[in-house]
Order: structure tokens, then C-alpha cells, then sequence
């Protein structure tokens, strides 16, 4: 798990944070991980940064 509930509710006190909310924010994060490592990957990199994104 990328995402870290508590952090969540952190910047956005006033709000609760439902479960699937956080593990659909997880999924998407893990999504973008991915891409930008295969992003990396297709530019002969082993280093991922944030123009990966």
C-alpha cells in the first residue's frame, strides 16, 4: 500500500476518508508508478524521475 489513510486525512481534516477512496487513490498511485518506470525504461534509464510522470 502506496497510500497511507492517515496522511490523507491529514490534508483534509475536515473531511472523512472512506476505504475505497483511499484504495482507489492506492491504485491509481501504483498506476502512475508503473507508467513512469516503464517510461524510464523505454528512455535506457534505470533512474526514475519526475519528467517520467
Amino acid at each position: 500500500m502506496l497510500v497511507v489513510k492517515a496522511k490523507i486525512k491529514s490534508l483534509i481534516p475536515n473531511f472523512s476518508v472512506s476505504s475505497d477512496f483511499a484504495d482507489t487513490l492506492n491504485k491509481k498511485a501504483e498506476e502512475l508508478v508503473k507508467q513512469a518506470a516503464a517510461r524510464a525504461e523505454a528512455n535506457g534509464r534505470k533512474t526514475v524521475m519526475a519528467k517520467d510522470l
